[in-house]
């Protein structure tokens, strides 16, 4: 693996929004973490192992090449107020969009009333672009997601007020 392939790998995954990647080939073991607010890179840990001398092997300790300080926590958000609200949430990894085109309205706004099979946002994934249609029916009450944002398995998109 050259730094080439490397440098395209820290790039995937910081867009990716994915927090940590472990790769392991025969020569080679990465492992690349992002900051989970923005797309700097962390961590990127570089150990080429050498096959023929196992000595050599343990004398090379991994570099950090780029630490960043920890992210702030979050305020935690009022539990009691949301807890009556239906939390949408992605069910893959990838980039959202509340548009299906950039010339084209949002899908929905906050106040929007939807009905369960109706399409809230497009997430794209490796190139596909995957439409996420409501479970439920009602009233959109907050859109959690930033456009153009990546987004992680199981992250939550919208909040629902099903009444």
């Amino acid at each position: 693996m050259d730094l080439k392939e490397i440098q395209n790998l820290i790039k995937f995954v910081a867009n990716s929004g994915v927090a940590e990647v472990k790769l392991e080939m025969d020569d080679v073991k990465v492992t690349i973490r992002t900051t989970l607010e923005g797309n700097a890179t962390e961590t990127t840990t570089y150990v080429q192992q050498m096959p023929a001398q196992p000595m050599l092997q343990q004398a090379v300790a991994p570099q950090a090449v780029a630490p960043v300080a920890a992210a702030p926590v979050a305020p935690a958000a009022p539990v009691a107020e949301e807890s009556k609200y239906i939390t949408i949430k992605s069910p893959i990894i990838g980039t959202f969009y509340r548009k299906p085109s950039p010339d084209k309205p949002v899908f929905v706004e906050v106040g929007s009333s939807i009905g369960k099979g109706d399409v809230l946002c497009v997430i794209e994934a490796m190139k596909l672009f995957n439409e996420i249609e409501s479970e439920v029916s009602g009233k959109i009450v907050k859109i959690l997601v930033d456009d153009m944002s990546p987004v992680e398995f199981d992250q939550p998109l919208f909040l629902v007020d099903p009444s």
